[in-house]
């Protein structure tokens, strides 16, 4: 699909995350979440335009066909963008608490992460991760950026179970405060994709997880 160009007016449009596939023609009704967004909060009316992506079929542009305030419809009218995967980069991350949590998810999309993946280690604090609400800050994030692909959310893992199944064709990178003093970006630039950042606790690895960590050889 080839990306269509628009005005600077219309990049101020409403931009949508939907689950459903977008295709001219194709009329889509909206769950009571994104009809009270568009209805009452955007008091869009029927005629009015958005933007709607799913991280498939590209970017389109929309009219709100229906305003009912229990239902909204829409028809998708033309692909404004292509999808656009961003490199293959993990980021691997110990959670921590409440709004940092949200923080971290959405700069970490905003960033071009293509997966975010929660780590368990022994110094991690947010031993439980709320799945859907860092899909939703993901979502949230890819909307108010003109992203129109959304990171994929993994299940939380512990760092042993990882490092246990980790490919051999994916580079890691981690910080290690105890390393000998070495030039990062010379390090960095010597990396291929697919790669991964870990980002660890904020209490750090233990000597155990760092040990791990240096003796795998996909680590850096």
């Amino acid at each position: 699909m080839a990306a269509v160009y628009i005005s600077a007016t219309m990049k101020t449009t409403p931009r949508l995350h939907l689950d459903a596939s977008l295709a001219a023609g194709a009329e889509i009704a909206l769950i009571r979440e994104q009809t009270h967004y568009l209805v009452n909060v955007l008091r869009l009316s029927p005629g009015d335009p958005l933007r709607a992506f799913n991280g498939r079929d590209g970017e389109w542009l929309c009219y709100l066909i229906d305003g009912g305030k229990r239902q909204a419809r829409l028809r998708c009218e033309k692909p404004t963008a292509a999808v656009r995967p961003p490199p293959d980069i993990d980021y691997v991350f110990a959670p921590i608490k409440h709004a940092r949590l949200d923080y971290v998810v959405q700069k970490a999309t905003e960033l071009g992460a293509r997966r975010l993946r929660p780590v368990i280690t022994a110094r991690t604090i947010a031993q439980r991760v709320n799945l859907d609400r860092m899909r939703a800050n993901a979502i949230e994030a890819a909307e108010q950026c003109n992203l129109v692909f959304v990171p994929e959310v993994t299940e939380p893992e512990t760092l042993a179970a990882i490092m246990a199944r980790w490919p051999s064709g994916r580079a890691l990178v981690h910080c290690d405060e105890a390393a000998p003093l070495a030039d990062p970006l010379a390090t960095l630039s010597r990396l291929a994709l697919p790669a991964a950042v870990l980002v660890g606790p904020e209490g750090g690895f233990t000597v155990e997880e760092q040990a791990m960590l240096r003796s795998h050889p996909s680590a850096t």
